[in-house]
């Protein structure tokens, strides 16, 4: 629903994306969102509760942004090449809205209700993908925990400016993933076939 000065919820989300995706999560005041959609701060709070409120809107915004990008990545592929494409996509991501990224890890998912739901669909996706392992659920939980640790890892260390050599990060991220790939398959695969 529109205000009678145009401004939607969707409008003031993506206005906050904008800020700190530019300007880093400790840009996005009440006041900073308000001059950048050029209206009075209080006109915000018909549309959500203070400064925690659009960090919570922005955190299920970023979810669902990452999960449309993991699904696209994995749609049509499977096993080795799925995990390959959802690793470039997940931080294809980070990269494209580093702000966004950060204001996802944020907010306690197991506190909220809409978080949690759109964090299990992406735990549902990353499982789903790897079902072609045959992996027993807890390992499968493992599996997923690990992978998203090496690309949160790596997507935060680049951020951060954590990768100082003149050597190419894309084939970092695919020796990374490689390695894993081969991991996965020496603990999981061997003796299977």
């Amino acid at each position: 629903m529109a205000s009678k000065n145009g401004i939607t919820l969707n409008k003031i989300i993506l206005a906050a994306t904008e800020i700190v995706d530019t300007g880093g999560v400790e840009e996005l005041t009440l006041t900073s969102l308000a001059q950048k959609l050029e209206i009075r701060s209080p006109s915000l709070y018909n549309h959500f509760d203070g400064l925690n409120g659009i960090r919570k809107l922005l955190s299920v915004y970023g979810l669902e942004q990452l999960l449309s990008v993991l699904m696209r990545a994995a749609i049509g592929r499977s096993g080795d090449e799925a995990i390959r494409e959802m690793a470039i996509a997940y931080i294809g991501f980070a990269r494209m809205h580093p702000g966004l990224y950060e204001v996802t890890l944020m907010s306690s998912i197991d506190q909220d209700e809409e978080l949690a739901k759109v964090g299990q669909e992406i735990v549902n996706l990353v499982t789903q993908v790897l079902e072609a392992y045959h992996l027993e659920k807890t390992d499968s939980i493992h599996v997923a925990r690990s992978l998203r640790s090496l690309l949160h890892g790596f997507a935060s260390l680049e951020q951060k400016g954590g990768f100082g050599l003149p050597i190419d990060l894309d084939d970092s991220i695919m020796h990374m993933i490689d390695t894993f790939l081969a991991g996965l398959h020496t603990r999981y695969l061997q003796g299977k076939k």
